[in-house]
């Protein structure tokens, strides 16, 4: 049964810094999106990420439309998802930083569907584009998975209410 608001709670209304300060209440996983522009390999954060469908295999994740690497993802048509353990905070900031030598500073290979799969991460999934949709200030991306592995026996990092954070056991 639904309750209404007491009057001690606090009432937030969609949009901006209070849109952003619920979803910040969300924990969600660490990934890094990466494709190969010629040979140059290109790479992004992202924490929004997720699975769509088993049969096909099908994952998704969403980029700001004002991101400088995203036309380099999209042009390849393929693209990877690295997901990154609690030791890869660093990683993070990186590939989230404008401008950063993001490949300089981590090993990397090739893999099946021709993006990089960064070392050490938890895990990847190596996609091909599937879909895109509308997303707002966003872009919705589909991948259909077509490899993926667990590398890495570690804890997953994590973000919550604008931090890293780390899972208790």
């Amino acid at each position: 049964m639904a309750e209404e608001a007491g009057a001690g709670d606090e009432v937030i209304r969609p949009g901006g810094e209070d849109f952003r300060l619920v979803l910040g209440q969300f924990v969600t996983g660490v990934t890094i999106i990466t494709a190969m522009d010629g040979d140059e390999p290109a790479g992004v954060a992202a924490n929004s990420f997720t699975s769509v469908s088993i049969d096909p295999p099908l994952v998704l994740f969403c980029v700001g439309r004002t991101s400088t690497t995203w036309p380099r993802i999209e042009a390849a048509r393929r693209f990877a998802v690295n997901i990154l353990g609690e030791h890869q905070e660093e990683l993070s900031r990186l590939f989230a930083t404008k401008g950063a030598d993001r490949f300089g500073r981590v090993d990397w290979h090739v893999g099946v569907g021709g993006s990089p799969v960064l070392h050490d991460v938890l895990a990847y999934l190596d996609c091909e584009f599937w879909a895109e949709y509308d997303g707002g200030d966003h872009i919705i991306v589909v991948g259909r998975v077509l490899d993926l592995g667990v590398t890495h026996d570690a804890g997953p990092l994590v973000f919550f209410r604008g931090e890293y954070v780390r899972l208790s056991p």
